[in-house]
């Protein structure tokens, strides 16, 4: 009788353990909601890839970067940029690596796991920075560096969210606001859609100290501009034709060909 109900105990625990991770994984998901979140997702891609800002203060567009298909599908892009930039003054470069995805796919592919996986040890271990954004307001980041043969990258990323529920005008809200959450998963649960943002210097020809001045300077006028970028390609109730048209409806934008890297290919890049 006692094994029995302990035979019983088993099953009816191993049932709960289920329901539970059943639980957890549609909550994550969005499984439940009754969100259309797949379309809301692949309008924020499209906003994304269609409106990412060429040239913001002294930073300018300089080429697109070569793209891994296996570092964006363990990053679960749905869209994505990636793109070399350089400051026509101090003539440093930083690779801009953006993706956008579901929460529990853009908090899994951190850089203390996709860097070591690439042959890079941890240099500065990761920690907060807080950084002033042109126009007033701050972006919460983190930041380290990671080595490698003599090499040292310094990278910032921070997670952009929806900065308030989407509004009559479309199922994309272009505002967004960047967190650092300590536990990303949790904090990021329930978004319909996450850009997750990396941006990344080569430390290795300048100081620790520039390094950080041009990358806080980079984060610091990127983010106003591609906000201001979203909210100017906003899709409308009246729109007809063109770009917004083809957010409002779903269509495919026209992207830029010469595809895009990920973190660990912008090491060459930045050089």
């Amino acid at each position: 009788m006692r094994a029995f109900e302990s035979r019983t105990s088993v099953v009816i625990g191993a049932v709960l353990l289920v329901l539970a991770v059943t639980v957890v994984q549609g909550l994550w998901t969005d499984r439940w909601t009754g969100r259309q979140v797949g379309a809301e997702l692949d309008q924020a891609a499209k906003l994304l890839e269609s409106r990412f800002p060429k040239t913001f203060g002294d930073w300018e567009y300089e080429r697109d970067l070569e793209s891994s298909q296996a570092e964006l599908q363990r990053a679960g892009a749905v869209g994505h940029v990636s793109r070399l930039y350089r400051n026509k003054k101090t003539k440093a470069r930083i690779s801009a690596f953006v993706v956008c995805a579901r929460p529990h796919d853009a908090s899994g592919h951190t850089p203390d796991r996709c860097y070591p996986g690439a042959g890079f040890t941890i240099g500065e271990p990761e920690h907060r920075q807080t950084i002033s954004l042109e126009g007033g307001g701050v972006a919460e980041t983190f930041t380290g560096t990671f080595v490698k043969a003599g090499q040292t990258l310094r990278v910032f990323w921070t997670y952009g969210v929806p900065d308030k529920a989407p509004a009559a005008a479309g199922p994309v809200d272009p505002s967004r606001r960047w967190i650092a959450p300590g536990i990303a998963r949790i904090a990021l649960n329930g978004e319909p859609s996450v850009y997750k943002l990396y941006a990344i210097a080569d430390q290795t020809r300048l100081s620790s100290s520039q390094a950080m001045v041009e990358c806080q300077d980079f984060i610091g006028r990127l983010l106003p501009a591609l906000n201001e970028s979203f909210v100017l390609g906003r899709p409308s109730p009246s729109a007809s034709g063109g770009e917004s048209a083809a957010l409002a409806s779903g269509a495919a934008v026209p992207r830029e060909r010469g595809s895009e890297a990920g973190p660990d290919a912008a090491a060459d890049a930045a050089r």
